[in-house]
């Protein structure tokens, strides 16, 4: 049996937390296997879970106070490395090209569709596991 993969959750609000957590799910897909959380509520939390090492994915809500996920996701991109891939939770499917801006891997768009997060979720963690040619 494989270690689960680490999911970081962050917003200010720990209702969107629950709500991201809840759509995703433990096992976003059969062939990802389950899922583990670590939900935070500050940027430093973010900063010092991410420095760790040991976050396969974030999910950023882009709509987080004092500092919103999508300027977090463009920092954290331009900082760490390598940054594990980063889903931005937006609430304005309008805000996508912002997202882009930031580097984000890829986008989930509230009022959340639990089987489309958990797809993107899962797609995004893929694309992760692929091999890196070295050629």
């Amino acid at each position: 049996m494989s270690t689960p993969l680490k999911l970081l959750v962050f917003s200010h609000r720990p209702e969107v937390r629950e709500t991201i957590v809840t759509a995703v799910g433990r096992r976003p897909a059969a062939d990802i296997g389950r899922v583990t959380y670590q939900e935070v509520s500050t940027v430093s939390e973010v900063l010092m879970e991410m420095d760790s090492g040991t976050v396969d994915l974030a999910i950023l809500d882009g709509e987080a106070q004092p500092t919103g996920g999508i300027g977090l996701c463009r920092q954290l991109k331009n900082e760490i490395d390598p940054c594990p891939p980063i889903v931005v939770a937006i609430r304005r499917k309008d805000d996508r090209w912002l997202a882009t801006w930031a580097q984000a891997d890829a986008v989930i768009v509230h009022p959340l569709d639990p089987l489309a997060a958990a797809e993107t979720v899962a797609d995004v963690l893929r694309n992760k596991q692929l091999p890196v040619y070295q050629g």
